[in-house]
C-alpha cells in the first residue's frame, strides 16, 4: 500500500483553517482543517484515520499547541502522524509565533512576508530575524526530531500585516506549499 503524503501546518487558529482550505482547492489536496483547532483537540487516531480516508493528495493538516510548552497536543499528533507506516510526511511550514517559551526549529526555507526566500528566520509579522536558520514557534519544538525532507517557515498565516491574507490568495502560505512539493517532486524522481 502506497503512504499518504502529508503536509504539516503548526498553526490551527480560523486564519490558518481557511487559508490552508482555499489552498487546497486551488493547488490540489485535501484540507483537514475541520480537524484543527487552537491547541488540537483531535485525537492522533482521528486524524491518521482523516488521513487514511483523504482521496487527494497531499493531504494538509493543521496541528498546534496554543503556547503549552514541550511536546503539547498538536506535536503529540505530529509525532504520532511521523510513526505512522500508512503516512509520509513530505514536508512541514513552521509558523512563526511570539512563544513565551523559546521554542524553535531548524528549516530548509524561510519566506518573508514580501514573499522572498531567506535565510534568516522569520517572525509573526514575516519580518526577518537576525537568526540564521532557525524559527520560534509554538508548534516547532518537534520539528528538529522528525526527518521531514522540507520545512519552510512563515509568519502567521492569513497576516503578515496582510500580506499573507486570503483576499490576496494567501501568497506567502500558497508559496510555502508549492516549494514543498516541488521538492518533494525532485525526490521522488531522484529516488
Amino acid at each position: 500500500m502506497l503512504s499518504k503524503k502529508v503536509i504539516v501546518i503548526t498553526d490551527g487558529d480560523e486564519y490558518a483553517r481557511k487559508a490552508i482550505d482555499y489552498l487546497a482547492g486551488e493547488v490540489g489536496g485535501t484540507s483537514l482543517a475541520q480537524y484543527s483547532a487552537n491547541p488540537t483537540t483531535a485525537s492522533s487516531e482521528e486524524i491518521i484515520k482523516a488521513v487514511n480516508r483523504a482521496e487527494e493528495e497531499p493531504v494538509y493538516v493543521l496541528l498546534d499547541d496554543a503556547g503549552i510548552q514541550g511536546v503539547g497536543p498538536g506535536e503529540q499528533v505530529l509525532l504520532d502522524l511521523a510513526k505512522e507506516l500508512s503516512i509520509t510526511i513530505i514536508g512541514a511550514i513552521a509558523v512563526a509565533s511570539h512563544t513565551r517559551y523559546s521554542e524553535w526549529s531548524r528549516f530548509t526555507f524561510a519566506i518573508d512576508r514580501r514573499g522572498e526566500i531567506v535565510a534568516q528566520g522569520v517572525d509573526k509579522e514575516g519580518e526577518r530575524e537576525i537568526e540564521f536558520g532557525r524559527i520560534s514557534g509554538d508548534t516547532v519544538y518537534s520539528l528538529d526530531e522528525l526527518d521531514i525532507p522540507t520545512v519552510v517557515a512563515i509568519g502567521d498565516i492569513g497576516k503578515m500585516y496582510g500580506q499573507d491574507d486570503l483576499k490576496k490568495g494567501a501568497p506567502i502560505t500558497r508559496k510555502a506549499i508549492e516549494l514543498i512539493l516541488e521538492r518533494a517532486d525532485e525526490n521522488e524522481k531522484g529516488e
